[in-house]
């Protein structure tokens, strides 16, 4: 038997390294100075560009993860990369340093929406940010096709999905179940016949 200590892991060393503050911080800034959507793609860069707390693979993970539970997209990313952080507690500072601008930020914004809600200006401001948005979600798409389309088949699964939803307008859930159990078949066969 080996009476050595094992190393650390690097979830372990992940852990005491960064603190409840800077989960806080991180995700309060990202709340309190973002509009609608596309935060992905700036999470996706202060995490594991800028930071590195987590790898493009695990980021990725957690966004499938993120986008397959009920709920907001950007709340489940929060407590995916709290947990991943710090735990538990990781957790609830970042879905509180997300949410507690934007919690106050909306019930003031319905009575200012409510006195502006029929002015050209504001709609064409706010069809501006959902413009940005779809770029911004879009940059996440194109950086993760980089990292899972590594061959022919994976290609087309992702244009089969593009077309059967984007184009056909076929419901999401059904294309993207018979899609993954496909890829799923053909990975495991191929590893097999790798063996």
């Amino acid at each position: 038997m080996n009476d050595q200590p094992h190393p650390p892991s690097e979830d372990k060393a992940t852990i005491t390294r960064i603190s409840l503050s800077e989960i806080f911080l991180l995700f309060f800034h990202i709340g309190s100075l973002s509009f609608g959507g596309g935060l992905i793609a700036w999470v996706y860069r202060e995490v594991v560009e800028r930071r590195r707390w987590l790898t493009q693979a695990e980021f990725l993970g957690g966004l499938t993860l993120a986008q397959v539970l009920p709920g907001i997209n950007m709340a489940n990313m929060a407590v995916y990369i709290g947990q991943r952080m710090r735990g538990i507690g990781g957790a609830v500072a970042g879905l509180v340093g997300l949410l507690l601008v934007p919690f106050f930020a909306v019930i003031g914004l319905v009575s200012i929406y409510a006195q502006l809600g029929t002015s050209t200006t504001l709609q064409s401001f706010m069809d501006g940010l959902a413009t940005t948005a779809v770029g911004l979600f879009a940059s996440v798409g194109v950086k993760s096709l980089h990292t899972s389309a590594t061959g022919l088949i994976p290609v087309a699964v992702i244009a089969a999905i593009v077309v059967m939803v984007g184009f056909l307008r076929l419901p999401l859930i059904p294309v993207v179940l018979g899609l993954a159990t496909l890829s799923v078949a053909i990975a495991w066969h191929r590893g097999a016949a790798d063996a």
